[in-house]
């Protein structure tokens, strides 16, 4: 059973109460509230992990309220319409195909998925030329091939593996251990860098030590063709009408009750916004759900301070900058008409091109190729690094409704699509009608990015660094101090990054908090995923199964 297995289980144990909750006493945790007091839990954020926190919480009878930054609900969960068509701002991907409460709602809501198809992805290598489905597919087969040997390799001897030693050294040494041919041997390294788009992160940058925190729920991927518009409505018309909800509330700070030496005494959670300075909300538990990068940001809002190992924790992970460019187009130029009568990739990737300045490797996906009706002539471009700064900071500069803005993203993209087949630069049809730019990096309350990943590091400086350890102390948080976190960041390891993983931690910590005041018998079906029966977790060839498969944006 691989390391990722393993911690589902404990997982499941910790949510079910099967473990002790107060790391002093090795007790477990339990409140004692004043005759006819209901437990009054506040909860920040009303994304995905938050919104399923509220849900099972408000179930088990207790007061919840939500207090949200933003105008809306739903975090990163987000769609805006571009030329008529929906268009998701944050996740694409649904991750795992076993047992997953996230699949589960989709098909109970219909939606239309794709299983992306076994059509090999086009490749353009470094001077613009268009690789044959045969060299392309070789050298595809060949970047995963090498990916499943690495994460086998982190999984088995994460213990020796230096914590310096990233991804794209191991693919450096298998491919000169398989001889493979300088010149495929460079395509696959330029092909790699597309790992970046999976984790919101260069290659160069990922753990190899503990890139088996990268594994995900088995059987697949598949992409959310009619968007998570269905799901997240479904969501908040279950949760909402029984919880208090508060748009454009900043929380500022939190102020947790010390240990309860007694167990008896019954100390508030103090919650000060910005809209309001001087009173305060009260509770009894505070669950928080901001992203990694907010709690980066506002460590300082936490009074008294947080314990050392999860300051350490949130100091240590680090966090993505994955970014999305949607670009439609009056027509699906780059399909002939016997194209359309066929399946097409899914996938198209750029080498590092010397065609342009900067010599980004780029990818899309071809919308197009979705099923009807969900398909549109767009390309959906994911980016990652120093691209995605690029670009966010040129389109954060232009109003998206003016033509300038449209034109910038256009131009920039231009040496890319303008490769593909069929294009003309004279048709109308193969200039962008409309285009869409995330702004994650640049948005407050997501921290500055997108979602947790595992990078390396020199312990010359930083000293020993155990992501697997930094996760489960942000799990089990402050329960003695009534300090909650939930979040893809606080996920089971096959989850992490992901929306399931979302929402598997807000219900986690939901059953943990109902337990501590007597509330055993909530029924919250939705938390069993993934595959127990100790099969293998890996890569899946064409149907991308790792985190955030196919750069969806995770949380």
């Amino acid at each position: 059973m691989s390391k990722a297995l393993q911690d589902y289980a404990h997982f499941k144990a910790l949510s079910n109460q099967e473990s002790p909750e107060n790391g002093h006493s090795g007790t477990m945790l339990r409140r004692i509230l004043a005759k006819g007091h209901k437990p009054r839990i506040c909860i920040v954020g009303a994304g995905v992990a938050g919104l399923r926190c509220a849900q099972v919480l408000s179930k088990g009878g207790l007061d919840v309220t939500i207090l949200e930054a933003r105008d809306r609900v739903g975090g990163r969960m987000y769609q805006s319409n571009l030329g008529g068509h929906l268009v998701d701002h944050g996740p694409n991907w649904i991750h795992g195909l076993h047992e997953n409460p996230i699949l589960d709602l989709a098909k109970e809501l219909e939606d239309t998925l794709l299983d992306v198809p076994e059509v090999k992805p086009t490749v353009y290598d470094q001077d613009g030329h268009l690789l044959s489905v045969e060299d392309g597919g070789h050298c595809s087969r060949l970047m995963w091939e090498i990916i499943e040997e690495a994460f086998k390799y982190s999984d088995q001897g994460a213990d020796s593996i230096p914590q310096d030693r990233s991804l794209l050294d191991f693919f450096k040494i298998k491919l000169k251990e398989k001889n493979i041919p300088a010149l495929n041997a460079e395509r696959v390294m330029n092909l790699c860098q597309s790992w970046g788009d999976y984790i919101g992160g260069d290659i160069n940058r990922q753990s190899l030590k503990y890139l088996w925190l990268e594994e995900t729920i088995d059987g697949g991927n598949v992409f959310l063709a009619s968007t998570y518009r269905a799901i997240l409505d479904r969501i908040t018309h279950d949760v909402l009408p029984h919880v208090n909800l508060q748009l454009s509330t900043k929380v500022t700070s939190i102020s947790t009750s010390p240990p309860e030496e007694s167990g008896t005494t019954t100390v508030p959670v103090t919650v000060t916004t910005s809209q309001n300075e001087i009173a305060h909300f009260n509770f009894d538990e505070i669950v928080m759900t901001a992203p990694l990068g907010w709690l980066k940001r506002n460590t300082n809002a936490f009074q008294p301070n947080l314990p050392t190992p999860l300051q350490t924790a949130i100091q240590n992970i680090s966090y993505g900058a994955l970014e999305k460019v949607y670009l439609t187009f009056p027509s699906a130029f780059w399909l002939s008409p016997a194209d359309r009568q066929k399946p097409n990739p899914f996938f198209n990737h750029w080498l590092a091109p010397t065609y342009t300045p900067h010599h980004w490797a780029v990818e899309c996906a071809f919308l197009s190729s979705l099923p009807a009706p969900h398909s549109h002539p767009t390309l959906l471009f994911y980016m990652h690094g120093a691209l995605a700064t690029h670009v966010t900071t040129l389109a954060s500069k232009l109003n998206p409704k003016t033509p300038e803005y449209l034109t910038a993203l256009s131009d920039f993209f231009k040496p890319y699509y303008s490769l593909l087949p069929n294009y003309d630069a004279t048709a109308p049809a193969c200039s962008p009608s409309h285009a869409l730019a995330t702004n994650w990096q640049n948005d407050e309350f997501a921290g500055g990015g997108s979602y947790s990943n595992f990078q390396i590091s020199d312990p010359e400086v930083v000293g020993e660094v155990e992501f697997d350890k930094d996760i489960e102390a942000l799990r089990k948080g402050v329960p003695e101090r009534r300090l909650w976190f939930a979040g893809e960041h606080t996920a089971p390891f096959i989850a992490l990054g992901t929306v399931t993983g979302a929402w598997c931690s807000g219900e986690a910590v939901a059953k943990r908090i109902l337990r501590a005041y007597g509330v055993n018998d909530v029924v919250v079906p939705g938390l069993e995923i993934g595959d127990e029966t100790g099969g293998e977790l890996g890569v899946e060839e064409g149907k991308v199964a790792v985190k955030r498969g196919g750069t969806g944006l995770g949380a």
